[in-house]
């Protein structure tokens, strides 16, 4: 007979506990649980685990938000004074428009315990009345509740479907002469630059075949390719970042195929969460390059749809915008590894072309306002050492890490405070301080020559330099060069040189690997000179900045070594980065077979590929539309954006237009 302990728990009986007892047995209390019970109660504790970690991941983080109760002086909202701008030190100044307070002086704390209440005043009020239309909505009907949410959501979609069909104002596009005339004069520099035409076919050809549609190609595996900057959504990135290469080329054919799929498929209407900068750049720059050489009005509707997905992302306490934002939702927020929830120097600074862009061609003022009041916060702000942190936290105004590099988080910051220069005519002097500035501080910290005499560009961190130069910050060469004319104290020449000895620098790093292709980093350590350490620093993604600089410098000094240069990088990349289904990043760029990362960039063909088929007279535009239609308000005006030509060859192109000619332009006779 089985002994009791055996059968299940549910079977199990006692003995009663005398034979006298009225009776014979009783259940017994079992002394565990049923398998259906166990799994009801590790279900409410894993409900009750979520929710103490959504607690602690998700809800405000109460340390960065200003305690108003404590009055502390750290302030979450600055306080914007009209009327008085601030020194750098805080200080009032006599007259002005709005300006940023952070902080100040004991003069300053009366008036912040002042602005506290009033803002304690002002939650409570909110509070109050969002309890009373709470009330109210639960005295009415689930019928009427349902009534006026669907008659609230068909009134959102009308006028969604009203600003998506409103026909934007009419604006003269400037004739940009030079786009398709003239030819090289001789048969090699022809035949280089058809060479250079037939790789942004094949890169072109591939993605149409294997990827059309989707953001980016692997060539390898030949499908398609997206990234966290895209969101979960089918952009056709590599489609609109290359439109422009493909109508400067000549290829017209694709440049139709590729305004067909815009105007059927391109929506931002979806739920994605993306890079403002990065669509910035590539989207509404790739867009407005389109509009202005083409002169389709669909690339101008579309880029001003995207404008104002991206326009909810500067809902911050100092109007600095988020680092990514939901194109459908509007809710922004800062990339993890960010220093302390910062927005990013490089991001936040890349707006301004394309934004007073946007205002000129929709006649809606609210693109310029925002890039404007980042540029005056920024002003008003204590720099250490007279240089940018790459970090800004966009609640409380303040610099996050103390890192400034001219390379990854800070580049393209210093390039458009130049260049918003350039297209105003020169008039936008502020600007041109701002860079005149940021450059000497930038020289005195972080330029230094190696034991060769390289001359190289390092990273401030807390304090140090670390002797490290980014292929990014290969860039830099061109842009001393185009900042060269208009140099405080006559140095012209003297930031010409220096754009030449980083044009070498970055030549070294290339020449010193196997592919004759340049590292991601490389560094300049006892006797390392411009070679990559680390593994991870040993890569290529076809990236375009040292070709940038070969094309600047061949540009302002017609030394054929840049041509020449410029040629032998092309070479490279189409031997090595070549493969059956596109190009493709390598891994190793010291190792004579190296892995392919199976990716073909979009800015390969919108930056490193883009080039001119036929020779330029002048590229430029005769006159600026800007100077034709006031702006909103006083300030930079101008034609270009980071794609756009305007004043190429007398004041400099944006930089992804300038990449228009850097490997085919490259090839061509001095006389241009």
């Amino acid at each position: 007979m089985s002994s009791p302990a055996l059968l299940p728990v549910s079977s199990r009986r006692l003995a009663a506990l005398s034979p006298s007892s009225p009776v014979s047995f009783y259940p017994h209390h079992r002394a565990t649980l049923r398998l259906s019970e166990k799994f009801i109660l590790l279900l409410i504790l894993s409900a009750f685990i979520t929710l103490c970690f959504g607690a602690i991941f998700f809800l405000p983080d109460s340390s960065k938000h200003r305690r108003f109760d404590l009055g502390l002086q750290d302030v979450l909202i600055p306080h914007v004074e009209q009327g008085r701008p601030a020194g750098r030190d805080g200080s009032a100044g006599p007259q002005g428009g709005g300006v940023m307070v952070h902080g100040g002086g004991e003069e300053h704390q009366h008036r912040h315990r002042e602005e506290e209440e009033q803002l304690r005043k002002m939650i409570r009020a909110d509070h109050e009345r969002a309890l009373e239309e709470a009330k109210e909505k639960l005295k009415k009907s689930k019928d009427q509740i349902r009534a006026e949410i669907q008659t609230e959501k068909n009134r959102v979609a009308q006028d969604l479907k009203k600003r998506e069909g409103k026909q934007l104002p009419r604006v003269p596009i400037p004739k940009l002469v030079g786009i398709n005339n003239g030819d090289p004069g001789d048969p090699e520099t022809r035949e280089k630059q058809e060479k250079i035409k037939e790789m942004m076919k094949h890169a072109w050809g591939n993605y149409r075949q294997y990827a059309w549609g989707h953001n980016e190609l692997k060539p390898l595996s030949r499908k398609g390719h997206t990234t966290n900057i895209f969101g979960n959504s089918q952009l056709g990135a590599t489609i609109v970042d290359a439109l422009d290469t493909l109508y400067i080329m000549g290829l017209f054919d694709e440049f139709r195929d590729g305004k067909e799929w815009i105007e059927k498929n391109l929506d931002f209407s979806v739920n994605a969460e993306v890079s403002v900068f990065e669509v910035n750049i590539r989207f509404i720059g790739g867009l407005l390059a389109a509009y202005y050489l083409s002169g389709e009005e669909v690339f101008k509707q579309k880029a001003a749809q995207l404008a104002e997905k991206l326009l909810p992302s500067f809902n911050t306490p100092t109007g600095i915008p988020w680092a990514m934002v939901n194109l459908k939702s509007g809710v922004g927020r800062n990339w993890g590894w960010a220093s302390a929830g910062s927005s990013i120097l490089s991001e936040f600074g890349t707006l301004h072309l394309e934004f007073v862009h946007l205002s000129y061609l929709t006649g809606d003022p609210v693109y310029y306002k925002k890039v404007l009041h980042i540029r005056k916060l920024l002003q008003k702000m204590d720099r250490p050492n007279g240089l940018y942190p790459n970090y800004l936290n966009p609640r409380t105004g303040r610099w996050g890490q103390h890192h400034t590099s001219v390379g990854g988080l800070g580049d393209s910051f210093y390039e458009y405070l130049l260049k918003a220069w350039l297209v105003s005519d020169k008039t936008d002097t502020e600007a041109r301080k701002m860079y005149d500035d940021a450059m000497q501080a930038i020289e005195k910290h972080l330029i230094r020559k190696s034991n060769t005499g390289l001359t190289f560009i390092g990273e401030w961190k807390n304090g140090h330099l670390e002797r490290k130069m980014g292929h990014l910050t290969c860039f830099a060469g061109g842009m001393f060069a185009l900042g060269a004319d208009g140099s405080p104290d006559d140095k012209a020449g003297h930031y010409l040189q220096l754009g030449a000895e980083i044009a070498h620098t970055c030549h070294q790093s290339y020449d010193r690997t196997v592919l004759k292709l340049g590292p991601e980093a490389f560094k300049f350590d006892g006797g390392t000179e411009a070679v990559a350490l680390r593994q991870n620093e040993k890569y290529y993604i076809l990236r375009p900045e040292v070709i940038e600089t070969y094309w600047y410098m061949w540009r302002f000094t017609h030394d054929p070594k840049y041509r020449q240069w410029g040629w032998e990088a092309a070479q490279a990349i189409d031997k090595y980065c070549r493969v059956i289904g596109g190009f493709s990043g390598v891994k190793d760029v010291y190792s004579s077979s190296p892995a392919y990362d199976d990716v073909q960039q979009s800015f390969f063909l919108a930056e490193t590929l883009k080039s001119q088929h036929k020779k330029p007279q002048r590229l430029h535009s005769n006159r600026d539309p800007c100077h034709q239609k006031q702006l909103p308000a006083p300030g930079p005006t101008g034609y270009c954006t980071k794609r756009t030509a305007c004043n190429v060859l007398t004041t400099g192109p944006e930089r992804k237009w300038v990449l228009a000619f850097l490997l085919y332009k490259t090839l061509l006779p001095t006389s241009f």
